[in-house]
């Protein structure tokens, strides 16, 4: 189908949050701290996992990951949202669109599998702790980090260029703050029954399947901490996963309600806000968590800073 008597849209208005502009100030103003935060923590998780001797671990090596993963998500929409919400024009290009889009599902689909990946190294770390060092080395941790970046690469290609591919003849109004795929598809002027179907099976593909995962080595994993004798090394061994744990109910519980709910059930106001607890609010929560609960990294931070601080005084 082409658009006949229509000209095919070339860009797309972002309707966003507010047309209020007191409240559009406002909400820069909180979106800018909770992205500076969020680059700010993750960024400080990769520097101080990279630099402390004690957290050269296969733990540390995919938190690491995560959190470059979390900076790249947020990269995609955050900026983009927060030029929107000072400027009198929300519009962007059918390509920009397109890339956006892109973008979100390749780091979203990345970050499914990375937590998978996660909550395997903690399996074999709790479950088979003797031969956790040989078969967590240093060239399975990387060929797993890789195929966790590069798994969103077939989805998110397809999904785009398919949906992309479809005539979009007007209105051009996207009643979202980013480049979703459900907002965007509501806008095709031809039916999109197959591509629907295609868009639910990679959806219970790319979610379902590492969950299944995850939920897989969690079961292992907490049948081998209660059956432990000792109470110390019950509560050691699940301080060890309770931060991943904390990480992937936030994705996954707010991913599922996006994506996994009936339509009927959806409106476009919970929609954006759902959305934004997984775009904006869980990347920087994710670092907090991990900073928080573990011990390890509490103290690496504190030498971190001790170092500086000390070389600092040294110059002086």
């Amino acid at each position: 189908m082409t658009c006949e008597n229509h000209t095919q849209v070339t860009e797309f208005i972002l309707r966003g949050f507010t047309n209020s502009p007191e409240m559009q100030v406002s909400l820069f103003v909180l979106f800018l701290v909770v992205y500076t935060v969020t680059l700010l923590g993750n960024f400080l998780i990769v520097t101080v996992t990279s630099m402390d001797p004690a957290l050269q671990t296969p733990m540390y090596f995919f938190l690491r990951n995560l959190s470059l993963l979390e900076v790249c998500f947020t990269l995609v929409m955050v900026p983009k949202m927060l030029v929107d919400l000072v400027s009198p024009r929300k519009s962007i290009s059918f390509v920009g669109c397109g890339t956006q889009m892109y973008f979100f599902f390749f780091f979203g689909s990345s970050e499914c599998f990375l937590l998978s990946v996660m909550a395997y190294d903690r399996f074999v770390a709790i479950c088979d702790p003797l031969r956790y060092s040989v078969i967590m080395d240093r060239s399975l941790c990387l060929w797993m980090a890789v195929g966790s970046w590069m798994s969103g690469v077939p989805v998110s290609l397809l999904q785009t260029a398919w949906l992309m591919a479809h005539p979009f003849c007007g209105p051009s109004t996207i009643d979202h703050f980013f480049c979703d795929g459900p907002p965007v598809l509501k806008l095709v002027t031809e039916d999109t029954t197959m591509y629907e179907m295609q868009a639910l099976a990679s959806t219970l593909l790319f979610i379902m399947f590492p969950f299944s995962l995850i939920l897989f080595s969690y079961t292992r994993i907490i049948k081998t901490i209660l059956m432990m004798p000792s109470a110390t090394g019950r509560q050691k061994a699940f301080s060890t996963c309770s931060s991943h744990l904390i990480v992937v109910s936030l994705f996954y519980g707010t991913a599922s309600l996006t994506y996994l709910r009936p339509k009927s059930n959806q409106s476009p106001e919970s929609k954006k806000l759902v959305s934004l607890s997984y775009t904006v609010i869980t990347p920087m929560l994710n670092p907090i968590i991990y900073s928080l609960r573990n011990n390890e990294v509490k103290g690496a931070v504190k030498r971190t800073i001790t170092r500086k601080v000390l070389q600092k005084l040294d110059v002086l």
